[in-house]
């Protein structure tokens, strides 16, 4: 069975098409700038030169047309019609108290995701709308959605309630949610291999740093708290996002600027984090080539994005209580060796010791590392982000009916198997870079 996994964002889908029966993903790939002029697809096939092609996408219904016609064409396809899709599964930001696994799409699932988008106002109506074109394009196949927030359904009332009025949660459903959550799934799994522990056997700090950042406390294999609250704008200092702050400053910002509330939460989910800081850069990369430069708001930047998400670990390693491992992914997880290091230096006295040879060689997308000293107690990981073999699985598994079964998330049946197409792309990765 081949599926086709969708995430649509505000001006983007991302896609990945996979072949369940030989477990490998045949192509993925993006269209950018959906809704602007000068839409481009990006098609990558193993083994093959990345095609691209610019054609104007106005919707994402024009997106999923050109992933189609890609996908399908002679020379850049890699099936040869549609019917040979069988299932298709969709990335959808926030599904609230609603739904706490994976689920069939229905209309009436669609009605909820639109009751939710005020909580998700810049994710779930591009994800509806993703939703709606392919099932145009594919109305015969079930389509699946998995949501960010369904892995964060474990956490305790002590994580997720706020200490504001009680009828607010009532009422509104003012709570955490937390999100990230199929990255921090997918991380905790592999980190539960790499430790050659079982999954509920294990206490993780995961932290996932992109753009967007989340660090999760899992506790015998679930979710037990989480950085982000009602919204993703609550927790570490991020990109653009501003992360915690004094409530208070919102209704000060609003009276001294002539702005209403709403106005400032924009400027605190657009203009903040390090793009607010720097001034100028939201790109980590370019922070560190500014701080090369000797850029003091740029170093300010690193320095406080650091200083928090130290107190997150801290934190967390505290509610925990035994940490097995802390876990770093996602594109600056995953490369930025310099705040690793810097989150991870003289927290000796939590058992986190780190070697900073492997650390700094750690700067793949396409392996696994070790980055802990051999005498650290707490294991620290450098894991790839798979969230789209989340979305493959669950979509399996409700169509298996094995979906929350003992012998769910194939692919930790066989712990090698990961760490060999893992090995292939990394093997890729290095003979590209000669």
């Amino acid at each position: 069975m081949k599926i086709l996994v969708l995430n649509c964002g505000s001006s983007s889908l991302k896609y990945m098409i996979y072949d369940w029966d030989s477990r490998r993903s045949l192509a993925s790939g993006v269209v950018e700038r959906v809704g602007f002029s000068g839409s481009f697809i990006k098609h990558k096939v193993p083994n093959r030169e990345t095609y691209t092609l610019e054609q104007e996408c106005p919707s994402h219904k024009e997106a999923i047309g050109l992933l189609v016609q890609t996908l399908t064409d002679d020379d850049t396809g890699v099936i040869s019609s549609l019917s040979e899709i069988g299932a298709c599964g969709h990335r959808v930001v926030h599904g609230g108290e609603k739904f706490a696994r994976s689920v069939k799409i229905t209309p009436d699932v669609v009605a909820t995701f639109r009751e939710l988008a005020d909580l998700a106002p810049l994710h779930n109506p591009p994800n509806i709308l993703g939703i709606e074109a392919a099932m145009d394009y594919l109305p015969e196949i079930p389509h699946v959605a998995v949501m960010d927030t369904s892995f964060h359904q474990t956490m305790p009332p002590a994580s997720y309630i706020y200490a504001t009025p009680y009828k607010w949660y009532e009422d509104y459903k003012v709570r955490r949610y937390g999100f990230h959550g199929t990255s921090h799934l997918y991380v905790s799994k592999r980190a539960a291999v790499m430790l050659g522990k079982k999954p509920q056997e294990v206490n993780l700090v995961t932290c996932h740093i992109g753009n967007g950042v989340s660090f999760t406390a899992i506790k015998n294999g679930e979710s037990y708290d989480h950085s982000m609250g009602l919204t993703p704008l609550e927790g570490l200092v991020m990109g653009t996002r501003s992360g915690d702050i004094d409530p208070a400053i919102v209704g000060y910002i609003a009276d001294k600027e002539g702005l209403t509330a709403q106005q400032v939460v924009n400027m605190l989910n657009k203009k903040s984090g390090v793009l607010g800081i720097s001034g100028k850069y939201v790109d980590r990369r370019d922070i560190h080539k500014a701080m090369d430069e000797g850029d003091e708001r740029a170093w300010l930047a690193f320095n406080i994005e650091c200083h928090r998400a130290k107190k997150y670990l801290g934190a967390y390693t505290a509610v925990l209580g035994h940490t097995d491992a802390v876990v770093f992914t996602a594109g600056v997880g995953e490369r930025g060796w310099e705040m690793r290091e810097e989150m991870c230096k003289d927290m000796e006295e939590l058992g986190i010791t780190i070697d900073v040879k492997l650390n700094r060689k750690a700067v793949s997308r396409n392996h696994e590392f070790t980055i802990s000293a051999s005498d650290s107690p707490v294991k620290v990981f450098v894991i790839p982000t798979d969230e789209e073999l989340v979305f493959v699985e669950d979509v399996v598994g409700i169509l298996e009916g094995t979906y929350g079964t003992a012998d769910f998330r194939y692919s930790f049946e066989n712990p090698d198997y990961v760490n060999e197409l893992r090995e292939e792309a990394y093997k890729r990765e290095l003979g590209e870079q000669g």
